[in-house]
């Protein structure tokens, strides 16, 4: 079974086509600037070098169907022909309440999709134009959804209600949601794997940490609480956005800027690292400025590090015990000091780190020491093949 695995942003197509068999990746890439001139592809058969085309994409229908065109190129591609694809797999990055689980795509999908858009206004409308563009040119193609949500509808109320009166949530279903939820599945099922564990006797806390980052408690296999809430910048420290204020502080600069527009902007593009240090969204930039004595960097890069801290800490708590404590993503998968610092000072729960161990980048690595009560792991994340997985067994239980 091959599928194609695609995430739609609002001017962006990220793609890879793979192979159950063996769950190999045979192609991926990327087109960039969609409807805004100046697009282009990125293309790669594994194993060979990529190809970059400048092409017009006017729309995400065009642009996919040139990515199918180049899975079925004489020099790029990798299927003889399209009827070889088994099934696409989308990731929408909001699901609300009403899915808590990948689903094959229906008009009345595509109906509740459009529902909770008010719920992710930038997302969800991008994502739902990758599953209509493969509709108009592969119209008898089965389509799936994963949702970044689903992984979350396990949460207890205590831990997804907030402290506001109820009927926000009875009227408008105001609540936590939590996102990143292909990957926190991912890593917590991988890292069992990893262990020769099952899943449903482990309690792990895993770290979403890139340009947005989230933290999960995934107690017996399931996410029990998350540090993203209604939206994407709750929780820690990010690179452009907020994590924690107090609602007050919305009030405030309500009333100083004006508009819930302006509001917005300035939690979710230019506080976080970006807003702290005033040096960069990025934190090797961060970390670079602050080795120089940057005292604003110095002080953003702390910030994270407590943050994550005490978020680890309060999971471990909501669980009553740490077994596996697993680093993911750009910063979880590269940050070798980032995580020794993060580490440095849980020695109280049982969490030991081997700094030889530690001093990798990018690969599957437990990274404790052997007498360590907590395991600490470094695993990539992997959504793509997660959302690969779900549309195979969506499909195969629909036959």
């Amino acid at each position: 079974m091959k599928i194609l695995v695609l995430n739609c942003g609002s001017s962006s197509l990220k793609y890879q086509l793979v192979d159950m068999n063996g769950e190999s990746v045979l192609a991926k890439g990327l087109v960039e600037r969609i409807g805004i001139g100046g697009s282009r592809i990125k293309h790669t058969k594994t194993g060979i070098d990529p190809v970059v085309r400048e092409v017009d994409f006017p729309t995400h229908t065009e642009a996919i169907k040139y990515v199918l065109d180049m899975l079925v190129d004489k020099q790029y591609g990798v299927l003889k022909s399209l009827d070889e694809l088994s099934a696409a797999g989308h990731r929408i990055v909001h699901g609300g309440e009403k899915f808590t689980k990948s689903v094959l795509v229906t008009p009345e999908v595509i109906e509740g999709i459009k529902e909770v858009v008010p719920l992710a206004p930038l997302h969800n409308p991008a994502n739902l134009q990758g599953i209509l563009a493969v509709q108009a040119v592969l119209p008898k193609l089965p389509n799936v959804v994963v949702f970044d949500t689903a992984f979350h509808q396990t949460m207890p109320p205590k831990a997804f209600i907030y402290g506001i009166d109820y009927k926000y949530y009875e009227e408008d279903r105001v609540r936590r949601y939590g996102f990143h939820g292909t990957s926190h599945m991912y890593v917590s099922h991988r890292a069992a794997e990893i262990l020769g564990k099952d899943v449903k006797d482990l309690k792990i806390v895993t770290c979403h940490l890139g340009n947005g980052s989230s933290l999960t408690a995934v107690d017996g296999g399931k996410s029990v609480d998350t540090s993203m809430g209604y939206g994407t910048a709750e929780g820690v420290v990010m690179g452009t956005r907020s994590g924690d204020v107090d609602p007050s502080v919305m009030v405030f600069l309500m009333n100083k800027l004006g508009s819930a527009d302006a509001v917005n902007s300035e939690f979710q593009k230019k506080s976080g690292l970006q807003g702290l240090s005033g040096v960069s969204s990025d934190l090797r930039d961060v970390e670079e400025a602050a080795e120089k004595g940057d005292k604003r960097s110095q002080l953003a890069q702390e910030k994270l590090i407590y943050g994550v801290k005490k978020y680890i800490g309060a999971y471990a708590a909501g669980m009553g015990g740490i077994d596996v404590l697993v680093f993911t993503a750009g910063i979880g998968e590269n940050g070798i000091g980032f995580r020794k610092a993060v580490c440095e000072g849980l020695e109280f729960m049982g969490v030991s780190i081997d700094e030889a161990k530690n001093n990798c980048r990018g690969k599957e690595v437990i990274i404790s020491k052997p007498g360590s009560r907590v395991t600490v792991m470094v695993v990539p994340t992997n959504e793509e093949l997660m959302i690969a997985r779900d549309t195979k067994r969506c499909v195969e239980a629909a036959k």
